[in-house]
C-alpha cells in the first residue's frame, strides 16, 4: 500500500516558488504604482475636474475597472477548492489530535476576544466623537423604534434552528450561493474525519485534493500578473464615482473608523509583541507586500494564497498556516466588526435616535456574530449592516450616504483583518508541529 509519506506531492512550499516572479519583480511597488495613478486618473476624469460627463465618467470607469472585476473573477473561481484542500491540509498536518483542539481553541479564543475587542472600540470613538451629530436630522427615524428588549432580529426560540442551520446539508447549494461559512464548516468535518481513516486508505484523497491544490495555485498565479492593472483601474473607478467632495463631506465619519482600525492595528502588533516576542517593524516590513494587495483588492480571501506565502516566510509551519489562514479569511473579522458598529451608530445619531445601552451592546453582540463567518470579499459588509441596522429601527435609507465612502473604509478594515490572520498565525505557529508522514502541503 502506498504512504502518504511516499505519495507524489506538489506542495504549498512547492508552489511558493511558482508564486515567486510577482514577488520577486516587486509587486508591491507596481501596486503601489497602480493605486498612485489610478487615483490621479479618478481625479482628473471624475465629477471634481469636470471634463467628463458623469454618464461618460461611469461608463468609462467600468472599463478601466474591468481588469480588476476578471483579477477578483479569476481568484473566485477557485476560492471554494483553495479553502477546502488548505483546511483538510492543516488539518491531516496535525501531529495529533490533541495538538489539533489546541489550534483550533486557541485560534477560536482569538477570533472571538479581538473581535469583540474591535466591536468596543467602534461603540466607544462613535459615542465619544459622534461623527453622526453634526448631520442630525439628516434621516427620519422609522416610526416605531422598537424598545431595547424587542430590538434585537435575533430570536431565543429559533437559536437551535439556527445552530443546526450551520451544517451544510446540501454542500452543492452552499457552494453556489457562495456560503462559505458552510464551505468551512464541511472541510473542517471532512479534514478531521480523515485523521480518523486508515492512512493507507485516505492517501489517494488528499493527492487528490493536493493535485487541486497546485491547478488552483496556477490559475491564483496567472491572476496575480493582472493585479497592478486592476488595482490601477479599481481605484480610478472609485474615485471617478464618488469624488473628491464626497470623501471631504464625510471626513468625521471616516476619520472615526480609520482612528479606530488603527487602534485595532495597534493591538494586533501589541499582541504579536508580547505573546509571540515578534519586533512589529520587523513583522511589518515581512507583511508589507500582502496588506498593500489586501489595501488594494478589499477581499482577505482573494490574497488568500499570498497570505499563506507571507505566513510561511515568518516562519510558520504549513500545516498551521494552511488551516489558519483559509479560516481566518471566513472568520477572523474584527476590522469588519469594528467599522458596523461606528457605521450603525453614525446611521442612528444622523435619525436623532438616542440607543440606550442595552440596546447597543445588543447590537454590538448581533453584529460581532453576523461578522464571524462573513465572506471575505468586497461590500459583504453592507448587505449585514442593512439587515441589523432594519432589526433595530434604524433607517436604512442612511445607507445611500455611507454607501459613498465604503470602498476606502473596505480597503482599510480588509487590511486589517489581514493582519490579525498574520497574526494569528505567528502566535499560534508553535502550538502543534507537523510531521513528515502526515504533512500534507508540507515541503517534500
Amino acid at each position: 500500500m502506498t504512504d502518504i509519506a511516499t505519495a507524489p506531492r506538489v506542495h504549498l512550499q512547492h508552489q511558493r516558488f511558482r508564486l515567486r516572479p510577482w514577488i520577486r519583480t516587486r509587486l508591491w511597488a507596481q501596486v503601489l504604482a497602480g493605486m498612485v495613478l489610478g487615483f490621479g486618473t479618478g481625479i482628473v476624469l471624475g465629477p471634481d475636474v469636470g471634463w467628463l460627463a458623469p454618464e461618460t465618467s461611469e461608463v468609462l470607469g467600468q472599463w478601466l475597472a474591468l481588469p480588476g472585476q476578471v483579477f477578483l473573477g479569476l481568484i473566485a473561481m477557485v476560492l471554494v477548492p483553495l479553502i477546502f484542500a488548505s483546511i483538510i491540509g492543516g488539518l491531516t498536518g496535525a501531529k495529533s489530535g490533541g495538538e489539533l483542539k489546541a489550534v483550533g481553541f486557541r485560534l477560536a479564543g482569538f477570533i472571538l476576544v479581538t473581535t469583540v475587542a474591535a466591536a468596543w472600540i467602534g461603540v466607544l470613538l462613535a459615542l465619544w466623537l459622534e461623527p453622526g451629530a453634526s448631520m442630525a436630522g439628516a434621516l427620519t427615524p422609522l416610526a416605531a423604534v422598537p424598545p431595547a428588549a424587542d430590538a434585537s432580529p435575533f430570536d431565543a426560540t429559533r437559536a437551535p434552528d439556527i445552530i443546526a442551520g450551520i451544517l451544510p446539508t446540501n454542500p452543492t447549494a452552499s457552494i453556489a450561493q457562495g456560503d462559505m461559512l458552510a464551505v468551512v464548516v464541511l472541510a473542517v468535518l471532512v479534514g478531521i474525519a480523515a485523521l480518523q481513516v486508515d492512512r493507507d486508505k485516505v492517501a489517494p484523497f488528499l493527492r487528490l485534493l493536493d493535485a487541486l491544490l497546485s491547478i488552483a495555485m496556477i490559475i491564483v498565479k496567472w491572476a496575480m500578473f493582472l493585479a497592478p492593472l486592476a488595482v490601477f483601474g479599481l481605484m480610478a473607478q472609485l474615485v471617478m464615482r464618488i469624488g473628491l467632495g464626497t470623501v471631504a463631506g464625510m471626513s468625521a465619519y471616516v476619520g472615526v473608523v480609520l482612528l479606530g482600525l488603527g487602534l485595532l492595528m495597534a493591538l494586533y502588533l501589541a499582541i504579536i509583541t508580547i505573546v509571540a516576542r515578534v519586533s512589529p517593524i520587523s513583522f511589518l516590513k515581512d507583511a508589507a507586500g500582502t496588506l498593500l494587495l489586501a489595501f488594494s483588492t478589499s477581499s482577505s480571501s482573494a490574497i488568500m494564497p499570498m497570505t499563506i506565502t507571507t505566513a510561511r516566510q515568518l516562519g510558520v509551519p504549513a500545516s498551521i498556516a494552511n488551516l489558519v489562514v483559509p479560516l481566518g479569511a471566513t472568520m477572523n473579522m474584527a476590522g469588519t466588526a469594528l467599522y458596523q458598529t461606528v457605521a450603525i451608530l453614525f446611521l442612528a445619531q444622523m435619525a436623532g435616535i438616542d440607543l440606550a445601552l442595552p440596546q447597543i451592546a445588543l447590537i454590538t453582540a448581533t453584529l460581532v456574530a453576523s461578522s464571524i463567518g462573513a465572506p471575505g470579499t468586497p461590500g459583504v459588509s453592507i448587505a449585514i449592516l442593512m439587515s441589523v441596522a432594519a432589526g433595530f429601527g434604524i433607517p436604512v435609507e442612511g445607507m445611500v450616504i455611507i454607501l459613498g465612502v465604503d470602498r476606502l473604509l473596505d480597503m482599510s478594515r480588509t487590511t486589517v483583518n489581514v493582519t490579525g490572520d498574520l497574526v494569528a498565525c505567528v502566535i499560534l505557529k508553535n502550538v502543534a508541529q507537523p510531521v513528515p508522514e502526515i504533512a500534507f502541503g508540507e515541503a517534500a
